[in-house]
């Protein structure tokens, strides 16, 4: 008689001899993935080491995965990482449920579980449990939301873009804080359809506007700008090399808040919107990631 195989799911595993590091090594892998491809968690173990975990919908490139594991924790992390095979689980959705709201000025990212649990002078931004990154745990986007709510209390920006959206957080704080549209953009046809899907979530669906585009290409772009406001939570290459286009799509002292940077490519980026004109106001950082707030100078 034959028997229903058991469902497996890819795994790696190693251990991180101190908590910054560790950090360092889930932020890096958790950018390297989109939505659901992966769950990575951290936990500390004895004597002072950090026990990292990840878990992948489909088998991971074994060579990828020690290559950003060495390039954030050094050799002797990379060459300990074990690969293995475990019976499936929604690793995604177990581990989020784990998370604690995360709170940033106004806003407050949580999951299904903890909605009862907003107070009603906050704004709750609710990320289903099935998405693995962009739920406001990662420094960058609560770096991005920390700023957008500083913005906010002394601005009143008219157009607004929300550049690689992901998930949709950062266009669904601005919409629900200002009553007012957002147009939210992806190079990935995925995560614009996901942010379209967790705005109508978070009652925003009236108000955020998604589209599937690469850089500044789309027509959407010219039809709603100027912008008098951008946020752009992605990667220090990319962000460099779109400061011309942004440029040409900003409003007269339009503020832009840019992040994904780790802090020693954050003066790379100041520098290359520097010499375009907008100008550095405030930089915070979080967990090892920087985010910047810059203004347009005329």
């Amino acid at each position: 008689m034959n028997s229903t195989p058991t469902p497996s799911t890819h795994r790696a595993s190693f251990a991180i001899g101190n908590e910054q590091t560790a950090k360092r090594v889930v932020d890096l892998l958790t950018e390297s993935f989109f939505e659901g491809q992966a769950a990575i968690a951290a936990f500390e173990g004895s004597g002072g080491r950090w026990d990292i975990t990840a878990h992948f919908a489909q088998a991971p490139d074994e060579t990828s995965i020690r290559e950003l594991v060495r390039l954030a924790a050094g050799d002797e992390a990379a060459r300990d990482i074990a690969f293995d095979t475990v019976e499936t689980k929604d690793w995604v959705k177990a581990t989020l449920e784990e998370l604690v709201p995360v709170r940033a000025g106004r806003f407050i990212v949580h999951g299904h579980h903890d909605r009862a649990k907003i107070p009603p002078n906050k704004l709750g931004i609710e990320i289903e449990a099935a998405l693995a990154f962009g739920t406001g745990h990662h420094g960058t986007t609560r770096g991005c939301l920390l700023l957008l709510d500083s913005v906010l209390k002394a601005h009143r920006p008219r157009r607004v873009l929300d550049l690689g959206t992901g998930t949709g957080v950062l266009a669904i704080a601005a919409a629900k804080a200002r009553h007012r549209g957002v147009l939210a953009s992806d190079i990935d046809r995925l995560s614009a359809q996901v942010a379209g899907d967790n705005s109508r979530l978070n009652g925003a669906g009236n108000l955020v506007r998604t589209v599937h585009a690469t850089g500044f290409s789309a027509p959407e772009f010219a039809k709603h700008g100027p912008f008098d406001l951008v946020l752009a939570n992605i990667l220090a290459n990319p962000l460099r090399a779109m400061a011309t286009p942004m440029v040409r799509h900003l409003a007269p002292s339009a503020l832009v808040i840019l992040s994904g940077l780790l802090p020693h490519q954050a003066q790379g980026v100041i520098a290359a919107y520097r010499a375009r004109g907008v100008l550095l106001l405030r930089q915070l950082r979080i967990e090892g990631w920087s985010s910047l707030l810059l203004r347009k100078a005329h």
